[in-house]
Parts: structure tokens; C-alpha cells; sequence
């Protein structure tokens, strides 16, 4: 097969909702939806702002196996409202990290996946999303003790706010070629610092900053794959076969204060940094 034929064989993970993901990287036929559009879950603050809430709010939670072994997806729709999180779509994520671990200290090992696509806290509930993004948290540093928790950013949304740090978080970190992943986005910092500090409209620059391939090469996420449905399954199932690492990067507090003093802030580029932070 040569590059072009192997270029349209793929099937697009980007492309897909958030439900169409979970059910393409559970094993065929095991998807079952805990909490879907017809429990009518969504958001009670949303209205009151002229806001149109979507049944799900905008979390999909899924059950099913992946690789044979039990599974649970929390899969994040980047369509509604840019993937943000709020009261109801938070506490779905973090019930389902919660449940996998309830699962796992009853000696019933489960492999728990988060699917990224967020811009971080949903404005219009601020307050209750950081709460319950720092319960997401909790549940994942609770879960990795006991099985890998691996997260997959898609694109073309990436990872931002608080739930850049739940990513950061993860056991594992998939990222595709598309996706970015940073505390504060592109467009937030040039509101607030000005488009001399940061233009966002230079994607070549951004992604060049926070862009998959950028963030694999410093290490700061763990495998980089083409928008292909099949190799973030492949990657992800990769993942739970490596096990639990010795050692977690949150963990490494003493190594990422080390690398941050080689850098200087005032001569700083993306090929100093990797060469600086490069695993390869």
C-alpha cells in the first residue's frame, strides 16, 4: 500500500462526536452508555443565560470492553459549547472515575479512559466547574494507584484551563498531530497580554508551542499518532499493556523544577526547548 492509498484508509478520530469515539475504541458490540441524552442530564444554568443545553451536557459515559477487558469512556463533545466543562458534565466524569475505582478496590481491575477536547471551565458556571474539575482530578490520582489512567486529545479543540492539569494527570497521554495541549490557550493569552506577546492566528507557531508533536518530543505527553480511529486504539491499548509507571510525571516535582531552571525565559523557542526537554 503506498502513502496515498494508506492515506485514505484512515477513518478520522478527529472528525467523530464524542460518542462516535467511545464506541470506536470499545470493542465491537460492548458499548453501552451509562447516563445518555434520554436521562436528560443538562445543565440547570444554562437556560437562565439564553443558553440552549443539549440533553448530555456535552459528556458521553460509556461501559464496554476494550482489548477484552472491562472499560469505561468519558468522552468529551467538543461541539457543544467548545467542549467546556460545567456542573452536570464535570460530575458525570468524575462519577465515572469514582465508579472505576470502586470497581478496582473490589479486586475488579477496569481500564478507564478520558477523551479531551475541552477549553477548560464553562464560563457561565464557573465556580461549580472548577469544583468539580479538582473532584476529576482527585478521582484520577486516586485511580492510577490501582490501574493506568490514559487520556487521548483529539483535536481540534486540544486541552486547556483546569482540565489541561486532569490530562497531566493521566497515567498516559495520547495526542494527535492536531491537537494542543497548554494551561492557557492561544487566544486567552492574546486577550490578555496582546498580540505582541502571542499572535493566535500564527498556527504554525502555536502548534509548533503546544502541538502534539511538540508536547511527545518534551515529554510531556507520551505517544503521538496520525488522526487515525484505529492507531489511538492501538495507542491506548498500548498503554494499559505497559502497566502502571514506576512513576508518575506529576510525581517527578524535583526533575521539572530541575528542567525548568535550564530554561531562559528571555531566549526561548520550541526547537531550544526540545532540545533542552527532548526524550528522543
Amino acid at each position: 500500500m503506498n502513502a496515498h492509498d494508506t492515506f485514505l484508509a484512515r477513518h478520522s478520530f478527529i472528525e467523530l462526536t464524542a460518542r462516535e469515539r467511545a464506541r470506536a475504541l470499545l470493542d465491537k458490540g460492548t458499548f453501552r452508555e451509562l447516563l445518555g441524552p434520554f436521562d436528560k442530564l443538562e445543565s440547570p444554568w444554562l437556560a437562565m443565560q439564553n443558553i440552549v443545553c443539549q440533553a448530555d451536557d456535552g459528556a458521553v459515559i460509556a461501559r464496554g470492553t476494550l482489548g477484552g477487558e472491562p472499560a469505561v469512556i468519558a468522552a468529551i463533545e467538543p461541539a457543544f459549547q467548545g467542549g467546556s466543562i460545567g456542573e452536570v458534565s464535570g460530575a458525570k466524569i468524575a462519577a465515572a472515575l469514582e465508579m472505576a475505582l470502586s470497581e478496582c478496590e473490589a479486586g475488579r481491575p477496569i481500564r478507564p479512559v478520558v477523551l479531551f477536547e475541552t477549553g477548560g471551565v464553562r464560563l457561565q458556571e464557573a465556580n461549580l466547574g472548577l469544583a468539580v474539575i479538582a473532584e476529576i482530578q482527585a478521582a484520577i490520582v486516586a485511580l492510577r494507584r490501582h490501574v493506568p489512567v490514559v487520556g487521548v486529545i483529539g483535536g481540534m479543540v486540544g486541552c486547556f484551563g483546569g482540565m489541561s492539569l486532569a490530562a497531566a494527570l493521566c497515567s498516559a497521554l495520547v495526542m494527535t498531530r492536531q491537537a494542543r495541549l497548554g494551561m492557557n490557550g492561544p487566544e486567552v493569552i492574546e486577550q490578555e497580554a496582546g498580540i505582541e506577546e502571542l499572535d493566535s492566528g500564527d498556527r504554525r507557531l502555536i502548534w509548533s508551542m503546544i502541538g502534539g508533536e511538540e508536547r511527545v518530543a518534551v515529554g510531556l505527553a507520551d505517544t503521538l499518532v496520525e488522526d487515525d480511529t484505529d492507531q489511538v486504539r492501538d495507542a491506548v491499548l498500548a498503554a494499559f499493556t505497559r502497566g502502571v509507571p514506576k512513576r508518575h510525571r506529576t510525581e517527578d516535582v524535583d526533575g521539572y523544577l530541575a528542567r525548568l531552571a535550564q530554561v531562559n525565559p528571555d531566549a526561548i523557542d520550541p526547537d531550544t526547548l526540545r532540545n533542552l526537554w527532548g526524550t528522543s
